[in-house]
């Protein structure tokens, strides 16, 4: 996190001198104590996240492959004249286990073009879809799969 603090503190300050890098360092390491010690703040959370780096790293090309797939979806509906669109709501549950992995389950899904969420509560989800083949296995969906190797690791 100090790391992360400090390069955020030369990116905003847009050049590097010798007084901008003493004062970030000085100003980095009282905000990381702080951190620590007002916040609850733990090196141990900074291991579990880069030990699990590659897990999300993965996660977000999957939701940005998945934003691709639906998109292309959406414009091969809006182009087809003779398409019918038959929107519809979906109910489904999962076994996801963590608030945060439901949450980004939920995110995932509004963020692909085609489906919306619109509720979400305890494991149950409503989700509105453009077309009744974007809302079809979404408990099954590589979203869920994926949450639940992260879920697995933490």
């Amino acid at each position: 996190m100090f790391v992360l603090l400090f390069l955020l503190w030369i990116v905003f300050n847009g050049k590097i001198t010798l007084e901008i890098v003493l004062f970030g360092l000085a100003i980095c390491a009282w905000l990381y104590w702080f951190m620590c010690k007002y916040m609850d703040y733990h090196m141990n959370r900074e291991r579990v996240i880069l030990k699990n780096m590659p897990l999300y790293i993965k996660y977000l090309m999957i939701l940005f492959r998945e934003i691709v797939k639906s998109n292309l979806a959406v414009i091969r509906i809006i182009l087809s004249p003779n398409k019918e669109i038959d929107p519809s709501i979906t109910n489904f549950k999962t076994d996801i286990k963590t608030d945060l992995a439901r949450v980004v389950l939920a995110n995932s899904i509004t963020l692909t073009p085609g489906t919306y969420t619109i509720q979400l509560e305890d494991d149950a989800y409503m989700i509105h879809a453009l077309d009744k083949s974007f809302g079809k296995d979404l408990n099954q969906s590589v979203f869920v799969k994926e949450l639940r190797k992260l879920e697995d690791k933490l």
